[in-house]
């Protein structure tokens, strides 16, 4: 495993991050909302994959409160403490989504940040959140009020950085603006959707961060595995269920393809799997700090491990851009 800063900050992760938003439990629903987690591995299928990561140098996790609506971060936190020391481990979590019903239940408020905060401590089972990420902008909360409680969240040592996720780069250089203007705790990461699929973050996000030195920790990099099958594969149970991801490329299905059939192309050609090629080559753009990978069968996990010591030709790296054609902004709600 290789390993590399975050953004401008002395933390040091490892180039993939294990998503667990895999790993809760399949009969979590929250009254009155659409999230559903009927794919996710329950705990006792969930801890090898934690056991695994491990093993392959991988320190990186992330999760998020509203995953399984907390059993995500319930069955990160036990498994970190069985298999790791808290110290080598860097976890993250996030907030914004719904957790119960009710006008309180989900934002960036200050009175949801804090209250969610001492929540998602006290499932993962520690003192504190390496990286604590807003989930998406929240547009009925002014910006300064977020900031500033998320920078008391800082100050309380319940976090030790803070993280964003998709949104508008005008949005994300705001809240940047407004927490140096009053001396409170920057954002050092991006979460953002980005993919051999999903290229619209290099407009105006991918820019951004490079230049103020933000790590780009990108959600779906392997577009819910549309990238890790050949063209005329079938579906999985995951992509039969999972209604946000038909909501990210159902629109585009027809121009993806060509994108789908390039990595096959190159695939064959490195006989390497798909996997690897599409992760290796969000690797090798600039910024790119450490991909959030899901896994729900080990392979996966070993595969993507496998894809950071790949490099792909300049050749390569052309003929899986070049089908790509611009799409409709999604994945900020």
């Amino acid at each position: 495993m290789e390993y590399r800063r975050l953004g401008n900050t002395g933390l040091t992760v490892s180039r993939i991050c294990l998503g667990c938003m895999s790993y809760g439990d399949p009969a979590a629903t929250l009254p009155g909302e659409q999230l559903r987690w009927e794919w996710a591995l329950k705990e006792d299928e969930a801890r090898p994959f934690f056991k695994r990561a491990i093993d392959l140098g991988i320190n990186f996790f992330d999760t998020a409160n509203v995953y399984s609506f907390g059993a995500s971060e319930e069955i990160t936190g036990r498994a970190l403490r069985d298999f790791a020391r808290r110290e080598e481990v860097v976890i993250g979590t996030k907030v914004w989504g719904p957790m119960r019903p009710g006008p309180n239940g989900r934002g960036l408020s200050r009175k949801a940040i804090l209250h969610e905060i001492d929540a998602s401590l006290e499932r993962l089972g520690t003192d504190y959140v390496d990286l604590y990420q807003i989930h998406r902008w929240d547009g009925a909360t002014p910006i300064e009020e977020t900031m500033e409680a998320l920078h008391d969240v800082v100050r309380a040592g319940k976090a030790r950085y803070l993280g964003a996720s998709s949104m508008h780069a005008w949005q994300f250089a705001k809240a940047q603006h407004v927490a140096e203007r009053h001396g409170w705790t920057r954002f050092v990461s991006m979460q953002n959707h980005y993919n051999l699929l999903y290229r619209e973050e290099e407009r105006e996000m991918a820019p951004l961060c490079r230049d103020q030195g933000i790590g780009m920790i990108p959600w779906s990099p392997l577009a819910r595995g549309l990238l890790t099958r050949a063209p005329e594969a079938e579906g999985t149970k995951r992509s039969g269920l999972d209604g946000f991801g038909k909501a990210l490329y159902s629109a585009t299905a027809e121009a993806d393809r060509q994108v789908i059939a390039a990595v096959d192309k190159v695939a064959k050609a490195r006989k390497l799997p798909h996997a690897q090629i599409a992760l290796a080559w969000l690797l090798q753009k600039d910024g790119v700090t450490a991909p959030i990978v899901g896994a729900t069968k080990l392979e996966h996990l070993d595969a993507a491990a496998a894809a950071v010591g790949v490099t792909l030709s300049r050749e390569q790296m052309e003929t899986l851009e070049a089908p790509y054609v611009p799409h409709p902004v999604v994945g900020f709600s």
